[in-house]
């Protein structure tokens, strides 16, 4: 399954006799709760599912969203009906960072069949499309989390990176010029910044061949070590979802993701920290 369905495939996939379990992740840094945006209206069948609850482990040693405990994820995807081999699409608002971590842990989990809405629920909205403040009541679903299936590094690991290690956040964080969450300002020694702001216009996912270019001109190319990180290991899945894309990676051969990311990184007193627009 591409990583990315466009508005009109999704529409017509829920027309269709079997239609995919779709998936409402959206979420803020700093709040308020998703959930609020998806009581006001969401996409008919779609199933709200909580990042901070459901599709991450409390805030801790691992970070500030660790990965989920596979058991607590696959309570919540079976509850939302998710089924072997059976496709699920994912949404946020708008530009696929949030539900790319849905995308991601489901690939994680050895679910393949999982896609990101391109555009989101803005663009969904904006083409008039049906929504719907009525909650679905899914048959339980059957999927079996398997974790392991999509690879990850720790931050040992980070810091000897051999290829290109990417930071998914805002340029001004990656910078060291504000840090609103996180204990300490900077990035990770060595670290490119790729924001994820870069893999859009106009709220619309970038073609492959610019995402390409993108990635290229900070020196990703397919014979050379990738990898990912961002705040907390959310928007960095965005990061693991465009090189795919991009055609820089595969299915088979996907980038890396740092969960623990910059929080982690950033409680440890013991790592280095470097400031500014230079890795």
């Amino acid at each position: 399954m591409h990583p990315l369905i466009s508005t009109d495939d999704l529409a017509s996939a829920l027309d269709g006799a079997q239609p995919p379990v779709v998936l409402d992740v959206r979420w803020r840094l700093g709040g308020p709760p998703g959930h609020q945006d998806y009581e006001v209206g969401h996409l008919p069948g779609a199933v709200y599912v909580d990042l901070d609850a459901e599709l991450a482990s409390p805030p801790g040693d691992g970070g500030r969203h660790p990965l989920p405990d596979p058991a607590v994820l696959q309570a919540a995807l079976r509850a939302a009906g998710v089924r072997e081999s059976h496709p699920v699409v994912a949404y946020d608002a708008a530009d696929g960072s949030i539900a790319a971590r849905a995308w991601w842990l489901l690939r994680w989990a050895g679910h393949p069949e999982v896609a990101v809405l391109d555009g989101g629920f803005a663009a969904w909205t904006a083409e008039g499309r049906p929504v719907t403040t009525d909650v679905p009541a899914p048959e339980p679903g059957d999927i079996t989390v398997r974790p392991g299936s999509m690879p990850t590094i720790t931050a040992d690991e980070a810091a000897t990176f051999p290829g290109a290690l990417l930071d998914a956040r805002a340029p001004e964080r990656y910078r060291g010029e504000t840090e609103p969450v996180d204990p300490r300002a900077g990035h990770i020694p060595g670290a490119l910044n790729a924001p994820t702001a870069g893999h859009t216009a106009n709220g619309r996912w970038l073609p492959a061949t610019a995402l390409a270019e993108r990635f290229t001109a900070l020196g990703v190319t397919p014979d050379r070590p990738v990898a990912a990180y961002c705040g907390s290991g959310v928007t960095a899945s965005s990061v693991v979802l465009a090189l795919e894309v991009a055609g820089l990676t595969s299915p088979t051969t996907p980038a890396p993701l740092y969960p623990g990311s910059w929080s982690q990184w950033s409680s440890d007193p013991t790592r280095p920290t470097a400031t500014g627009p230079t890795p």
